[in-house]
């Protein structure tokens, strides 16, 4: 049974999170390369805006803001699900190569696939997924024995391994196409926001809307597997097919968020920390922390970023990154 008082907390917590979001998103609709006076954003919101107004926040704006807040969450979803299951603090899908599995099955299909731009949207999740998953699986079958099962530390080298070896893939694969394409993998591989028309929020939101209620169901099993292999098997859970499960969840989440924001690392890294810290390590608790966390974290990210210089700005994975190395640097020496 989780205490009243920590419950309490957490929703206090979350309440404060829901104000930072609202107000990060208040300040985001407002900035940009055509700025719209902060008088106008709420009567444009309901409507009553002139056209301009109406063209910047709902076809420029409001897209954005709500990809990036998705993709935040999906991305601590997934990082929290690869801390639990791996029992390691430094799993995060961008620093273990699901990332760059999904980032160059997306290059892949984006230079050569014979597909109808209607349908690319809808088709990145999926492509991301069949990459990631790949990638997973081969990290998984490299770090695991068959008499110790998964180690948690050779998981992390063997992900740092594969992420170098795919990003060497993609510079591989961007030699052999045109100059025009080549600048949108680059950007890409930055952690530029690029999926920001409202085709891409459709394609992402399915993924979080299936996803995140099941992660909360399964928060139990997650709260086992903090636990050493043989307590977990003593009280009936199935190791192996609640991993596999669970890791599926997390590839499905990041590949999903990574499709529409680019290489974007370290969210998931800092989301689920930052929540251990505030409500503790019980899933249920610190999970939708997290999840409100890492939305929120990416998109502070990609507002700096897009408004702290002219002309393009700096991609959000950039100014993610910025915050997330020093952290990742310290759990390295702490661990």
């Amino acid at each position: 049974m989780i205490h009243p008082v920590l419950i309490r907390k957490q929703r206090i917590i979350m309440m404060l999170l829901t104000v930072l979001i609202l107000g990060t998103v208040v300040i985001g609709m407002a900035l940009g390369d055509a700025p719209l006076p902060y008088n106008k954003v709420f009567p444009t919101l309901f409507g009553k805006g002139d056209f301009a107004d109406e063209f910047v926040l709902f076809s420029i704006r409001l897209p954005r803001i709500i990809i990036t807040l998705l993709a935040g969450m999906a991305l601590a979803l997934s990082g929290a699900i690869l801390q639990g299951v791996t029992r390691n603090d430094l799993a995060e899908p961008g620093i273990i190569g699901i990332n760059s599995g999904a980032g160059v099955a997306i290059a892949v299909f984006f230079l050569f696939a014979p597909i109808e731009a209607g349908s690319f949207v809808y088709a990145l999740p999926l492509v991301g997924f069949i990459g990631a998953l790949f990638t997973a699986s081969l990290i998984y079958l490299c770090a695991y024995s068959k008499s110790q099962g998964l180690q948690p530390v050779k998981l992390i080298l063997t992900g740092v391994g594969f992420s170098m070896a795919l990003s060497g893939m993609m510079v591989v694969i961007m030699s052999s196409a045109d100059r025009a394409k080549v600048d949108f993998i680059a950007k890409w591989i930055a952690g530029n926001i690029w999926g920001t028309d409202w085709p891409f929020i459709w394609a992402l939101l399915p993924w979080l809307l299936v996803l995140i209620p099941f992660i909360l169901y399964k928060a139990n099993s997650l709260n086992i597997f903090n636990l050493n292999e043989a307590a977990a098997i003593g009280v009936g859970i199935s190791m192996e097919k609640e991993r596999i499960t669970l890791l599926l969840a997390a590839v499905a989440l990041a590949a999903a968020a990574v499709s529409v924001t680019g290489g974007v690392a370290f969210i998931g890294l800092l989301a689920p920390h930052i929540a251990k810290g505030l409500v503790g390590p019980r899933n249920q608790l610190f999970i939708p922390v997290a999840i409100l966390l890492g939305g929120w974290l990416l998109l502070i990210a990609d507002t700096i970023g897009h408004n702290i210089a002219d002309p393009n700005g700096v991609p959000a994975g950039i100014v993610a990154a910025v915050i997330g190395a020093p952290y990742f640097v310290y759990l390295l020496l702490k661990k």
